[in-house]
């Protein structure tokens, strides 16, 4: 129960820091709002591996991952199923 509890509270202080980092990609200085721009990107990126591996986990097809994300299956599989 302690590692759902401490996964949850990870979860909330990264949506806090997600949060602050989108605020920061509207910075008038484009320096401060490229770098934010940038660390969105990584964030998105291991998000989307995280729900993918999860859904596969869970025995969702490339097709059903696919979709969900709005793209082909085949676009996909590319990506994530050499990781796995």
């Amino acid at each position: 129960m302690s590692t759902t509890i401490d996964n949850m509270a990870g979860t909330e202080a990264d949506a806090k820091e997600a949060a602050g980092t989108a605020e920061a990609a509207l910075h008038a200085d484009p320096r401060v709002g490229l770098r934010a721009v940038a660390a969105l990107r990584r964030l998105v990126e291991h998000l989307e591996a995280l729900q993918v591996d999860r859904a596969r986990r869970l025995g969702w097809s490339w097709e059903e991952i696919g979709g969900a994300l709005g793209v082909s299956r085949q676009a996909v599989h590319k990506k994530h199923a050499r990781r796995g």
